[in-house]
């Protein structure tokens, strides 16, 4: 690993000036090419120190932490190829911003936006000017969705529904999957006639989560819930327990029913979705994951993602499909919900446009 230590040790300055040593060789491409960006951000957390990594960790999100430990703790090793690829890319990133002013307050705002959107970097934008900590609300986000479960269990619906809209649509299933079928039925009505949260509200609330409340409110009402929220659950529910609760809200109120269906994003619209798009997130899929996706997709679809790989790749992928014996439709749907977080989380942070519904012209 001396070649690793000696790169990531080298000062930023002197690299960035010398551009011979940031080009990549063909070999060099082609691994970077391979690797999903939850790989590159292995690479990089195991070329720091530990004291490094560590704080580098307390800066992420909870459930960026467990992904990126677990992917870390699997992997044994990089070639020297996928080495000096991930660190060139890097460096040049790291050159071509590090004079844009980091004590900027509109830099810091335009980077949350681009990194969050606007309205989840507003929201963070908001409390640290306010000085307010991961207390109350926002202490559920690091805890597992049978914790949060259990704590919210015996009260009352509509507390319940908030916490649900309030915190993060993947770990808001999750809980959800916890209740029982009724249970989930009502939480996912209250979510989608939801509108807003009067500051006092959310005050109380934060105080039957901790004791001590963790900052102020603000003086307007929280817009929280909704269909597209309810939508957004729904997208993380496992298949059987997606398809179980659609059909039970149908049931219950065909009109919302109808209009959770067409805010959600299926596996397949992403044939709306263009070809710039399907290319930034095919870097961050694992090859195994599409491949059992693809297994399950029309044929269609699979041109879709073909046609945007090295002809290399789309080859290597075609040829594996091929070869590929039957497979439990549980796991082909398990990887199609695998890419869809993914590529959610890159919408998010406006990395992608993903179109939505029935393949119109919307865009989230």
């Amino acid at each position: 690993m001396s070649d690793t230590t000696s790169i990531a040790n080298a000062p930023v300055a002197s690299i960035g000036a010398n551009n011979q040593l940031l080009e990549f060789t063909e070999d060099e491409k082609s691994a970077l090419e391979n690797m999903s960006g939850l790989d590159r951000c292995v690479l990089l957390m195991l070329s720091l120190s530990e004291e490094d990594a560590a704080q580098i960790f307390k800066n992420l999100e909870p459930k960026q932490v467990q992904k990126l430990g677990v992917r870390m703790s699997e992997t044994s090793a990089f070639s020297q190829d996928q080495v000096n690829a991930v660190h060139k890319s890097f460096l040049k990133d790291v050159t071509r911003h590090s004079n844009l002013g980091l004590g900027n307050s509109d830099f810091v705002r335009h980077a949350l936006v681009a990194a969050l959107g606007s309205e989840k970097a507003n929201n963070l934008i908001e409390q640290i000017s306010l000085g307010t900590g991961s207390r109350g609300l926002d202490s559920l986000k690091w805890m597992d969705a049978r914790q949060v479960a259990t704590i919210i269990q015996n009260e009352h619906p509509q507390i319940q529904t908030i916490v649900l809209s309030y915190l993060e649509p993947e770990q808001s299933a999750e809980i959800l999957s916890q209740f029982p079928e009724p249970v989930r039925l009502d939480l996912i009505m209250r979510i989608a006639t939801l509108e807003e949260v009067q500051p006092a509200a959310l005050q109380e609330l934060n105080e039957i989560m901790e004791k001590q409340f963790a900052g102020t409110a603000g003086s307007q009402s929280a817009k929280i819930g909704g269909l597209k929220s309810a939508a957004d659950i729904m997208n993380y529910l496992d298949s059987s327990t997606e398809t179980q609760l659609m059909n039970a809200i149908q049931s219950q109120d065909k009109e919302i029913g109808n209009q959770i269906q067409d805010l959600m994003f299926v596996f397949e619209n992403l044939n709306g979705v263009d070809d710039r798009s399907i290319q930034t997130l095919l870097r961050d899929v694992p090859t195994d994951v599409l491949q059992k996706a693809l297994k399950g997709a029309d044929d269609n679809l699979k041109e879709k993602f073909f046609k945007n790989m090295s002809s290399r790749a789309a080859a290597g992928m075609k040829e594996d499909l091929a070869s590929m014996g039957p497979t439990k439709l549980a796991d082909v749907e398990a990887a199609q919900k695998e890419i869809l977080t993914i590529a959610r989380k890159l919408s998010d942070s406006g990395a992608i446009m993903l179109s939505r519904g029935g393949g119109g012209g919307d865009f989230v």
